[in-house]
């Protein structure tokens, strides 16, 4: 403990208490010793970092880096001149990559936050400084199984790069920048992002679209044209979030995003589509119901896509109340008095709903400022006919959104 916090070349008295004394190979544990002190002379140290935290995915420096960590460590999306080296961990040590053979002595270049590279060789080139060398040793999940592998590495292999950080570039901000030369930088940017959501690398495209509208903080439209644009493209990345939110099963969280942008344009139709499609896979039916229909009142031309998930909905609705049916199959045989001590526990069921790709083509909006919301009028359930005071209990317990009831 005392050494650790040592730096290298230090010398430091270190005063042990009884308490403290624990036996170990390199020290005999002596009796009746109140206090042990120990002269140190910290000459050297490489440091080993659990990335993961499970002991699976280890960073070991191998040389000392220029600058301070982490401060001066390449943590956000940037562009990085890399030497590698490939490693199998079979008794041969089999090297099957290396660009000071195999790229003609030129370093290996990419741009973090892209998916360019395994997920593993970039999390730990993030925290090398600049002129580090370091040895990563990967498990296959962090590897190149869930990347396009090379011909020498088997599936499932642990593998071992010794990666030197020649140095990095900084992803540019927009200090300085004018506002036509700031979109055209977040064409870019979202381009990326779509790419990444293509290729169903969801959370890299998610985190592409959330920094350009952290930046969008910062941005300020000159004139009313500035403005729409900057509106569009705001409302457009919120969506692509949504979308994001959605592949990755966080159905809530795309509809506060879908929010973010009806919050501001309530006639957003395909804010609403988005939204809709979230709650349907959220198994809120009526809420996704009165999106669909919204949709259709404001533009005519959305029909035939509302249509289209009012009758996806529909088919959703039909398989949660066959497995109601299944589930409680017998209960209606059973004498009105026995009925009540049928359980509630399992009267909630999720069905996930099909999630929709990002599109950067904007659904045209309404110009209605009235609003007609379609609402059918409730219908009494066959379980409400049965045990009408049932919704009161249901109710009572937060359970009156139930779909069966």
């Amino acid at each position: 403990m005392g050494m650790g916090t040592m730096s290298r070349g230090e010398k430091a008295v270190i005063y042990v208490a009884k308490e403290y004394l624990t036996q170990c190979p390199l020290i005999p544990f002596a009796e009746g010793i109140a206090e042990i002190h120990f002269e140190v002379e910290l000459i050297h140290f490489v440091q080993v970092r659990d990335v993961l935290g499970d002991g699976r995915l280890m960073k070991r420096r191998v040389r000392d880096g220029r600058g301070e960590f982490p401060m001066d460590c390449p943590l956000h999306d940037s562009l990085l001149h890399v030497h590698y080296k490939g490693i199998l961990l079979n008794e041969e040590k089999t090297v099957f990559y290396d660009t000071r053979v195999d790229n003609n002595g030129q370093p290996f270049e990419f741009r973090s936050g892209e998916g360019l590279v395994p997920e593993g060789f970039e999390m730990c080139t993030r925290l090398m400084l600049p002129g580090e060398i370091a040895l990563v040793t990967c498990p296959p999940d962090y590897a190149y199984d869930k990347f396009p592998r090379p011909a020498e590495v088997p599936q499932g292999a642990y593998v071992q790069w010794e990666i030197e950080l020649l140095d990095y570039e900084k992803q540019k901000d927009w200090t300085g920048f004018n506002f036509r030369e700031i979109m055209d930088d977040v064409e870019k940017i979202k381009g990326t992002g779509n790419r990444l959501f293509k290729e169903g690398k969801y959370e890299l495209a998610k985190a592409k679209y959330e920094h350009v509208l952290r930046e969008f903080n910062h941005v300020n439209p000159q004139d009313d044209e500035e403005g729409k644009e900057f509106s569009d493209t705001r409302n457009l990345l919120h969506l692509n979030v949504a979308a994001c939110w959605l592949k990755i099963r966080e159905f809530r969280k795309s509809i506060e995003a879908c929010n973010k942008v009806l919050d501001t344009n309530p006639v957003h139709v395909k804010a609403l589509y988005r939204r809709g499609m979230a709650y349907m896979a959220a198994a809120d039916f009526e809420e996704a119901r009165a999106d669909f229909n919204k949709m259709m009142t404001i533009d005519k031309s959305s029909e035939a896509t509302a249509k289209a998930a009012l009758l996806k909905l529909k088919k959703e609705e039909q398989e949660i109340h066959r497995r109601a049916r299944q589930q409680f199959k017998g209960l209606f045989d059973k004498k009105p008095g026995e009925i009540a001590e049928a359980g509630v526990s399992d009267l909630q069921e999720q069905v996930p709903g099909e999630s929709h790709n990002v599109d950067d083509r904007n659904v045209a909006d309404g110009e209605k400022e009235r609003l007609l919301e379609a609402t059918a009028p409730p219908r009494a359930s066959l379980w409400s006919r049965i045990w009408p005071s049932g919704r009161r209990l249901f109710s009572s317990l937060g359970l009156d959104r139930c779909t069966i009831l």
